[in-house]
């Protein structure tokens, strides 16, 4: 049976009750025509209500449909389908800021609903390449091991590799509150999606923005475990929408912050295993690279626009291996990483982030003078260099003692200890500002004999290291 109704649009929907076939999170529809990859579905349960889906593949005479709100209850016999011949939308408007959504865009903040301005598109818009501007300006994130030796960049991709069991939680809320563009005058925002959280996690994540008032500047998608899969490939568009917007619109400065992208990858598997497709590597789709850099990609700087979006995907790596498929993949094509480590958490370090795989590939050209400080470059290479050696001497020691050690390399086992506990150790509600985080790297370097700093300028030395 099919039936014809009339749209808000110059389109018609069309209505089938005519599925087939029920499958996990989708549905086959037969007898469809003219169906469009990405099309919106509202479907009409046995008990009278709707869902959303979307139109994953359109097949002749026939469509699959992944419905988000999942598809327990639905009877192929009295179950009908609405095509309505839109893509799925986001309504924006300045007045998301400090609201909460869930994976499907509705509110849940238990705030009053939205007058949308305008109705998006949450896959975004195509960006000419020939538009994008190179990233430069820095973003003060309050960590010391990033913005001192991994520093953020408006525009950058730059995602942390974390696993389970570490603080990586933590870590993005304190980033969410903490970060600022280096000119007081400039709008920024904060949009936080969380897919595939506890409802622990999500009521952390809510009072924590509430109680510092960060919410005031934020958006919020909330997606929870026990949510169907289907809706964390939507809702991280959706946050992204929002960034946009919030962005090219409003001419505000967002940072994005995208968690877990682990629980993400895991439900394109889901979802393509469910389609009987061929898997690729580890059983994850072979498109998987091409759909995280339609996440991804979403960053950055446009010629002629004011805003910009920056990105910090979180990742959790199954079974700390960083080889594994999503961050191998996150890594080629994102702008560099900032890895956790479960050495330096077993020692109550907070956040553990293990500075020496850790890469920013667009430092150098968001530091210096006037846009940090003109030694910044210098001290974070160093610093790299004595912390690199004092992790050597560690495993050194460990086979033929400190006895068998130089004077020198004493004093640079010393600067790794004190490097961990005073420089990548700070406090979970209080960030440092760069001039902090630079001035307590001079404080640990003074414990070298300044003819030893070979990676810093003598124009520095004597400008910056401590008088004793």
């Amino acid at each position: 049976m099919i039936s014809e109704i009339s749209a808000n649009t110059s389109i018609k929907s069309r209505e089938y009750s005519t599925v087939s076939e029920v499958s996990g999170p989708l549905m086959v529809v037969e007898g469809v025509a003219g169906a469009a990859y990405g099309e919106v579905v509202e479907i009409r349960a046995p008990d009278g209500k709707l869902r959303l889906g979307q139109v994953l593949e359109a097949r002749l005479n026939a469509a699959v449909i992944q419905v988000f709100e999942g598809t327990r209850g639905l009877d192929t016999g009295v179950t009908s389908v609405r095509f309505t011949g839109e893509t799925m939308k986001f309504g924006v408007s300045r007045d998301i800021l400090g609201r909460v959504f869930d994976g499907t865009g509705k509110i849940i903040d238990g705030g009053p609903e939205l007058i949308p301005e305008q109705m998006r598109d949450i896959n975004g818009e195509p960006i000419n390449p020939t538009a994008r501007e190179y990233p430069r300006e820095f973003i003060e994130t309050g960590m010391s091991t990033i913005d001192g030796m991994n520093t953020l960049v408006r525009g950058q991709k730059l995602p942390i590799f974390s696993a389970s069991g570490l603080p990586h939680n933590e870590l993005a809320a304190q980033i969410a509150r903490q970060a600022k563009v280096k000119d007081q005058g400039e709008q920024f925002a904060v949009v936080f999606c969380a897919m595939g959280i506890t409802s622990e996690e999500a009521n952390f994540f809510v009072r924590d923005f509430e109680r510092t008032g960060a919410l005031e500047r934020s958006v919020l998608f909330l997606n929870l475990a026990d949510d169907p899969a289907v809706e964390r490939l939507i809702i991280p568009r959706m946050a992204l929408t929002a960034a946009e917007y919030l962005a090219y619109d409003l001419d505000m400065h967002v940072l994005v912050i995208l968690t877990d992208m682990t629980n993400y990858a895991e439900a394109l598997r889901e979802i393509a295993a469910a389609r009987e497709e061929v898997p690729g590597r580890r059983g994850y789709p072979g498109y998987m690279y091409t759909d995280l850099a339609s996440v991804y990609e979403r960053a950055g700087r446009i010629r002629g626009r004011e805003g910009t979006i920056t990105q910090i995907p979180i990742l959790s790596m199954p079974d700390d291996d960083i080889t594994h498929p999503i961050p191998d993949l996150t890594g080629y094509i994102t702008e560099g990483q900032i890895v956790l480590s479960r050495e330096l958490h077993r020692k109550d370090i907070y956040p553990p982030i293990n500075v020496l795989p850790c890469l920013s590939r667009l430092m150098k050209h968001g530091i210096g003078k006037d846009r940090t400080r003109e030694d910044h470059d210098d001290v974070s290479n160093q610093l790299y260099s004595f912390y690199a050696e004092g992790r050597d001497l560690r495993d050194l020691v460990a086979v033929v003692g400190e006895e068998a050690l130089t004077e020198r390399d004493r004093i640079i086992l010393r600067f790794a200890d004190e490097f961990e506990r005073r420089f990548v150790r700070q406090s979970k509600e209080k960030g440092r500002s760069v001039d902090e985080t630079l001035t307590l790297a001079w404080a640990l370097l003074s414990m070298i004999p300044p003819e030893e700093l070979k990676r810093i300028d003598e124009k520095y030395i004597e400008k910056y290291y401590p008088k004793k």
